[in-house]
């Protein structure tokens, strides 16, 4: 059927003291005598659209409607509901607080202005707003909410009190138990993070990345079977593989005496970054002290090449040529630890160390 397409021509009269709006079709006359008039034709007009699935066009409406009768609780409500679907959030919060001063202090009200804030990071308006919610609805579930802001500023005891309980509220939600294990090990309280990170990944197996920061956390601890463990274990499961995880895959490796592994990781490492000179030193030192003295030799060389002025590079080299043994490596190596001394005074506590150590 062919709609009637109505034009809405303002006509005014001298004799009648308002406007007139007429349509085309010769249809009823709509008399535009004020704000709320008008605002009840654009807010009939919005819901509508509203109910033919025009979101777009219904705020539209909505947003025309306000603009004559900006104090209608009915008109504010169906703008806040359509900013809202369009994800328009921070003029859905600004409308849901207009609502709050014309008397609406609905639960369901007070629920979407802490949702809303808590997706803007209001952070004192979360708890603000969580706070009045609770007060009227005491079985709402904001714990969550409220925990998420107390861990966001730092202040870890509120916020392991409230993800506790939110992991009460709701068991199947990984990320309390992920913000409690974060919140010790931002505190340095590494072994009590463990239980929930584990907790966590258990429920939602599909994050590698708090895998990982489970590898670190057993690194931190010096329990080098497990950071190897959950290292590897987060590559598996997708944790991107760049320089960072390599290395800290490579010292994993390397601190449960699996050398090579060790070793190629950093190898994989310097493929991408030849002059680096930490994963060089890396190597070197993995070799040293692991009795390869010509590879680690080789490394410290070329640390040499890149800056042949390092001497802890070239006073290493010296004691490498000693640990060979023989008087011609003892006598070489000497000479090269003593020139490196010369070129840094320093490296003489490094070999007092060494001698009291017996190396």
């Amino acid at each position: 059927m062919k709609r009637i397409l109505l034009l809405f021509i303002p006509v005014a009269f001298a004799t009648a003291g308002h406007s007139q709006i007429t349509t085309l079709n010769a249809g009823p006359t709509i008399t535009a005598l004020g704000g709320v008039d008008s605002a009840e034709f654009f807010l009939q007009k919005g819901l509508t659209e509203k109910q033919n699935g025009r979101r777009l066009e219904s705020l539209k409406y909505f947003e025309k409607a306000a603009t004559y009768d900006a104090n209608s609780r009915t008109i504010l409500t169906e703008l806040a509901q359509a900013y809202l679907d369009l994800r328009r959030y921070a003029l859905a919060r600004e409308s849901f607080k207009k609502l709050v001063t014309l008397g609406d202090e609905s639960a369901a009200t007070y629920k979407q202005l802490m949702m809303l804030s808590y997706q803007l990071k209001q952070s004192d308006d979360v708890i603000l707003y969580a706070d009045k919610l609770s007060k009227i609805d005491p079985s709402e579930k904001i714990a969550f909410y409220v925990g998420k802001v107390h861990y966001d500023n730092d202040n870890y005891g509120d916020a392991i009190r409230f993800l506790t309980k939110a992991m009460a509220d709701d068991p199947a939600n990984a990320e309390a138990p992920y913000l409690i294990a974060r919140s010790y090990a931002d505190m340095s309280n590494y072994k009590q993070c463990i239980p929930f990170f584990q907790k966590a990944i258990e429920l939602n197996p599909g994050q590698p990345y708090w895998v990982y920061e489970l590898g670190l956390i057993y690194y931190a601890m010096n329990d080098d079977k497990n950071a190897l463990k959950y290292i590897i274990e987060a590559g598996d499961k997708g944790y991107k593989k760049d320089n960072d995880y390599l290395e800290n895959l490579a010292i994993a490796y390397l601190n449960v005496g699996e050398l090579d592994k060790g070793v190629a990781m950093l190898q994989e490492i310097l493929k991408r970054r030849p002059s680096d000179m930490n994963i060089l030193g890396m190597v070197a030192e993995a070799y040293y002290a692991k009795g390869r003295f010509d590879q680690s030799m080789e490394y410290y060389d070329k640390m040499l090449e890149f800056d042949k002025q390092n001497a802890s590079a070239l006073y290493m080299i010296g004691m490498c040529y000693q640990k060979k043994g023989g008087k011609e490596n003892m006598e070489k190596g000497t000479k090269l630890c003593d020139t490196a001394i010369i070129m840094d005074p320093s490296l003489s506590n490094l070999k007092q160390k060494k001698q009291m150590m017996g190396m």
